[in-house]
């Protein structure tokens, strides 16, 4: 982690170098995609100022007092919420040429240094209005427990017309391309960002027409998700896609658990995390059969049946194999969104 955050420090100051030599500034700045859950939905915590009329993650400015990029996010985060993060890992630096803000003085180049952080709940406070929100509620067509998220079908006839709306034959084919990877067939919960990314491109969410100076919608309809401060939806789709891809090789799914809980409670979290159903006998073979958790030696009467049993995470499988996680197949088919006969 240091020596990445050396790496990330030696290029910025080469960049800004470059930058400055066409009256460009440089602004370095820290945001975390802070993800908590319970059984029935994951949930991350967004940020509403005064200044603000919608909502953001947690972010602040690198400052000279921080010894590290993780110091100052830290440092950041329970100066606005007074939540101090447990786990914690770097996701991307976004620095994209487009990311500019305009003062008084000059213009300024944003570079942005994202995290994902998983805490068990805690009620915030701090400097500004903090809520846990449903991450559900920004990217709505990606919870399929329940069936197929009622958004996808306007998404579906909205990416169809897209593909074909001033585009070439080569571009067409392109688009048809991206759009049958992104919504496929048998659905893949880890492409978040690229499914995010594609409705951006295609005017089918605000960011995309208040990013070019307006608030008008596409003629597709309504605004897909609700709308973030800056890029911070596409800095939290990230997060969401990492950590489905990570619970399937890491244990990272304990960190969100109560010390003691159920398989049910277990299997009902990752589905939340994941957004698809998970067969439950299969779930708790591979659970045990990966040696992920211990008896505890109680017992939970409120399942609403009979007495579960409480079982705990085996710290110990961490040094016995590289690997350890939870493999998932959910099986979800949908119909492809893009028919290419």
């Amino acid at each position: 982690m240091k020596s990445r955050a050396r790496c990330i420090a030696a290029l910025s100051v080469r960049e800004h170098a470059s930058e400055h030599s066409r009256g460009v500034s440089l602004s370095i700045s820290l945001s975390a995609a802070i993800v908590t859950a319970t059984v029935d939905e994951p949930r991350v915590l967004a940020l509403r100022t005064r200044s603000e009329p919608i909502e953001g993650l947690p972010s602040g400015p690198l400052e000279i007092e921080h010894r590290t990029l993780e110091v100052g996010l830290r440092a950041w985060v329970e100066r606005q919420t007074s939540q101090r993060l447990g786990y914690v890992e770097q996701l991307y630096t976004f620095g994209d040429r487009d990311r500019t803000e305009t003062d008084e003085t000059q213009p300024t180049r944003a570079l942005t240094v994202a995290y994902l952080a998983l805490v068990r709940e805690a009620r915030p406070s701090g400097a500004v209005e903090a809520l846990w929100q449903p991450w559900y509620r920004f990217f709505p067509w990606e919870d399929w427990r329940y069936g197929k998220p009622t958004a996808l079908g306007l998404i579906e006839d909205c990416l169809q017309s897209w593909t074909v709306r001033g585009a070439t034959q080569t571009e067409r084919r392109l688009r048809e391309e991206r759009v049958g990877l992104a919504f496929a067939s048998s659905w893949n919960e880890e492409l978040v960002l690229e499914r995010y990314e594609l409705l951006y491109e295609a005017g089918l969410i605000h960011e995309h027409w208040r990013d070019l100076g307006g608030s008008t919608l596409s003629e597709c309809g309504p605004n897909f998700g609700v709308p973030m401060a800056a890029d911070h939806r596409r800095i939290l789709a990230t997060a969401i896609g990492r950590l489905r891809a990570k619970i399937k090789y890491r244990p990272v799914v304990f960190e969100l658990m109560p010390p003691v809980f159920t398989l049910l409670q277990l299997q009902r979290t990752v589905e939340a995390l994941s957004g698809v159903r998970l067969h439950k006998q299969n779930f708790r073979r591979l659970v045990e059969h990966q040696g992920l958790v211990e008896e505890s030696g109680g017992i939970s009467a409120t399942t609403g049946g009979r007495p579960a049993r409480l079982v705990r995470f085996r710290r110990e499988v961490l040094l016995e194999r590289p690997a350890p996680g939870l493999r998932l197949r959910s099986g979800r088919r949908v119909p492809p969104l893009i028919d290419s006969t």
